[in-house]
């Protein structure tokens, strides 16, 4: 069984509540390989409007939103 990760996310600014859209690379072979990318380009997702991402794995969402933003503490 094939297992597809991939990253979604809200972007702020969307309007009326917004709508979740893919954001990365279609899909990535595993977890660890989709978590090793966002932590390599979330800055740039950051400055490019998103806040949030959640990871699915197909359909099923494994986690999140999980915010993108500086801890303030």
């Amino acid at each position: 069984m094939t297992h597809e990760w991939h990253w979604r996310t809200e972007r702020s600014g969307g309007g009326r509540g917004g709508s979740a859209q893919p954001v990365g690379p279609d899909s990535f072979p595993s977890q660890g390989e989709a978590e090793t990318w966002l932590g390599e380009t979330y800055p740039d997702l950051l400055a490019g409007g998103v806040r949030a991402v959640s990871l699915y794995e197909g359909d099923r969402q494994v986690y999140g939103p999980m915010s993108l933003e500086p801890d303030p503490g």
